[in-house]
């Protein structure tokens, strides 16, 4: 059985009609999801063009570093289960999928997520731009898309999915997105389990003012490189 199998069947496991149960924690305001889709539009768009100098940059350096396209495609789920493609700049050789089994054994982090420091799949310019985020420069577009938003939790991957309980599903509750509490907490240095809380800790108190507060810690964040595989 293969992931996407795995995902498509994991509404069994919560013994409901929906796997992703409602995080009816904090209630936002009527306005909330307008100004958050303004908010989202605007930034993203300018970003892009703004970035997208450098982006031709990371995306000719990529290909020198590894043969291949310079953009990775993935399958992530997004609010409520549904399936869309996330871009991301390409970190890794070709080839990182099929080797990913060989190295689960070394995975450094707990829980469903795979998360390794010295991952050899990782290209010699795929350390920089992990490091610094810019390989997630791409979900821009995600963004404007709708798939995502600026603020929310990581979208996750459907083999990780299938393997979420009913409280960790709750994560699903909100559209992703590209930075949040997890961001700016350590990434990988924080365990699952605080991550899955530090998720439904913001879809309790998401506003406006917490998403500003997000993007202006997430640049501190981002310089830094703390936690970052």
């Amino acid at each position: 059985m293969d992931q996407y199998q795995k995902y498509r069947g994991m509404q069994a496991n919560y013994g409901a009609d929906s796997p992703f149960p409602a995080a009816e924690y904090g209630r936002t305001s009527i306005f909330y999801p307008f100004v958050k889709r303004t908010i989202d539009l605007v930034l993203s768009s300018a970003a892009l063009v703004v970035l997208s100098p450098g982006m031709l940059v990371v995306m000719a350096a990529i290909c020198a570093d590894s043969p291949g396209s310079p953009v990775y495609v993935q399958r992530r789920v997004g609010k409520n289960g549904k399936l869309f493609k996330m871009y991301k700049f390409r970190s890794m050789c070709v080839n990182a999928d099929t080797k990913l089994n060989e190295l689960k054994s070394q995975n450094e982090m707990d829980g469903p997520v795979f998360k390794m420091a010295h991952d050899p799949r990782v290209t010699r310019v795929g350390h920089f731009i992990r490091k610094y985020s810019i390989d997630e420069l791409p979900q821009l577009i995600n963004i404007i898309k709708g798939d995502m938003s600026i603020v929310g939790p990581r979208p996750p991957i459907p083999e990780e999915v299938s393997q979420y309980n009913a409280h960790q599903a709750k994560r699903l509750s909100v559209v992703p997105g590209l930075t949040c509490y997890w961001q700016i907490s350590g990434r990988s240095d924080v365990s699952f389990e605080e991550w899955v809380e530090l998720d439904l800790k913001y879809i309790r108190e998401r506003s406006i003012g917490t998403d500003i507060k997000i993007i202006l810690k997430t640049f501190k964040a981002v310089l830094t490189g703390r936690g970052a595989y």
